[in-house]
Order: structure tokens, then sequence, then C-alpha cells
């Protein structure tokens, strides 16, 4: 148990919601279809996570490869404000590469099994789906594509984790696909997206340094990047109410617009961000669970965390809310 602890842990357990929440969401509009199959759904969710972890260590694996991850030390070093070094678990002797890429296959050898159950019910749809996802999991950092350095990390991020996963867990839980999980998917997608947008912006300096390309790094221009924000942020509310008014989605998924605050907040902290780095803020209780936050001030992480959590927490209760309109529809 203490070896899947470890391995979970390095594998950014943490960051799981970001899959399994829309996985779940899939799910919930999947049981008011015909055929619905609470079994193969549930595979599909428990498959779509452990890709998630499979993916994060692959990442890991490929970015270990190209370029030592320590550079995160050197840049706190040259007074750049950066998060964590990547990777520490590799850096401090606790691991080694070759652990690193058992662990990588054990985790997609649990995705690609639940896979393969779902396969024989539902067909060759859940093979592309599943080939598609993993091929673009690993190009995120891996070669030949290394999407990610090439400023396409956060795009290919809201693909897989809104259609791709979403239509996936639909498909294996009833057998088709509607026009409703697509409409939803696409704004779920964004908002993962974002998180991982928000993360960028943060650590623009050091990306740039350190010859990381994110989409931050590819506009330069933080009033363009705060823009960039905007733009996703409005996309992601108004597909929601574009889907209602086409009378793709009940009015009742306009109740996803009670995050609509949160989302004014972290655009707020983000351009305070961009103003006045050093400025402090603290959490209020409407922006959803930030963890230990004393320890977090104590790290020094605080101005970080605020901002990547209220972006994750923004994606939680969006889909919690989509996820009580499926159950009571």
């Amino acid at each position: 148990m203490n070896i899947i602890r470890f391995w979970m842990r390095n594998a950014r357990s943490k960051a799981l919601p970001q899959s399994a929440l829309p996985a779940f969401l899939a799910l919930c509009m999947a049981s008011q279809a015909e055929g619905f199959s609470v079994y193969l759904g549930l595979l599909a969710v428990v498959g779509v996570m452990a890709g998630h972890l499979s993916i994060n260590l692959f990442d890991d694996y490929f970015d270990y490869k190209i370029k030592k991850p320590d550079f995160r030390d050197a840049m706190l070093r040259k007074g750049f404000r950066a998060r964590i070094a990547k990777c520490a678990y590799i850096t401090s002797g606790k691991s080694d590469l070759k652990q690193l890429l058992i662990a990588c296959f054990a985790f997609g050898a649990v995705a690609v099994s639940m896979g393969f159950l779902i396969f024989l019910y539902r067909g060759n749809m859940i093979l592309w789906l599943a080939l598609i996802t993993a091929f673009l999991g690993v190009s995120y950092s891996g070669a030949p594509l290394r999407l990610s350095y090439h400023g396409l990390g956060e795009i290919l991020i809201g693909i897989m984790f809104g259609p791709l996963l979403m239509a996936g867990v639909y498909y294996s839980a009833c057998g088709q696909l509607s026009w409703q999980v697509l409409f939803v998917s696409v704004p779920v997608g964004l908002l993962v997206a974002n998180i991982v947008y928000v993360h960028a912006i943060m650590d623009y300096e050091p990306d740039k340094e350190a010859g990381k390309m994110t989409v931050a790094v590819w506009l330069k221009n933080k009033t363009w990047m705060l823009a960039c924000l905007l733009i996703l942020l409005t996309i992601a509310f108004s597909s929601i109410i574009g889907g209602v008014i086409a009378g793709y989605l009940s009015p009742r998924y306009l109740l996803t617009l009670l995050t609509l605050p949160m989302a004014i907040a972290l655009f707020y902290l983000m351009r305070e961000f961009i103003r006045h780095p050093e400025k402090k803020f603290s959490p209020q209780f409407w922006m959803g669970p930030m963890g230990d936050w004393s320890r977090m001030k104590a790290l020094d992480l605080d101005w970080f965390m605020i901002r990547w959590l209220l972006a994750r927490n923004l994606l939680s209760f969006f889909c919690l809310l989509i996820i009580i309109v499926s159950l009571i529809s």
C-alpha cells in the first residue's frame, strides 16, 4: 500500500478532479439515456482516472529525459518567483527513471484493462476514442510531437479532458452519443484548460527562462494573457447559454451561472497577480475548499495556491451543478 500511495502522490493525484469530475458528470448524464449500464460507466471512470495518472507520470518521464526538471531551483536562486521543483521524487533519489517508467505502464495497464472490458460490450467506437486519447496524452510531452513544447499543451488538455473524455465515458455507459453531452463537454474542457492556463500565467517567467513554450509564453504580452483568460471563461459560460437557447440543454443548466462569481474572482486575482504580484489575498468561503491554508502560507505558496485552487474549484462546482441537474431531470 505504501508503494501505491507513493506513486499516486508522484502522479499528482490531487489533480484527479480534473478528470474524475468530467467523467462522473458524463456518467450521470448517460444515466438518463436508453441502454445505460452503470457497471460499464464506472469501469470507464476508473479507466479515465488511471489513464490520467499514467499520463502525468509520462509527462515527468519525458520532461526529465529532455531537461533536468530542477530548473525551478535555479530560477529561485536567480530571484524568479517559481513554485516548486518537478520530479522531486527523482532528484531526491527516492526513485529512478526505470521505476518511474514501470509506474507509468502500471497505471496505463489499469486504463487499458478497463478499456478492453468496455470494448467487448461497446465495440470499435471505444477503441478509437481510447487510442486517440492515449496518443495525444503521450504526445503532450513525448516524441515525436511534444505538443506542450510548442504552446499547444493547454489546447490539448481542453480537448482530452472535455470532448474526448466525456464522449468516451458517455458512450461506454449507454452505447450512444448526444448533442447534450457534446454541448456540455466544451465548457468543461475549457475550464480544465483554464486550470493549466492559470498555472502557465503564474509560471510565465520561469517557463520563459527555461525555454518552455506555453500559451502564456507564446503571447508574451501580459495584457494579452489576461484577454485570453477572459475569452476562455466567457466562451465556457456562453456555451451553456447557447446550448439552452438552441434547445439542446434544459434551462436548468443555467444554474451553472451560479459559479460566475468564482470566475470573476479568478480573473480579478490573476489581474492583480500581473499588476501587483506581491499583494496577498485570503480565501473566502464561497471560493471552495483551499486545503491546509496555514501550511501553504508557511511554505510561501499561498500566492500560487489561492489562484490554482480557485480555478480547480470553479471546474468542480460547475460540474457538480450539472450533475445535480442531470440527476433531477
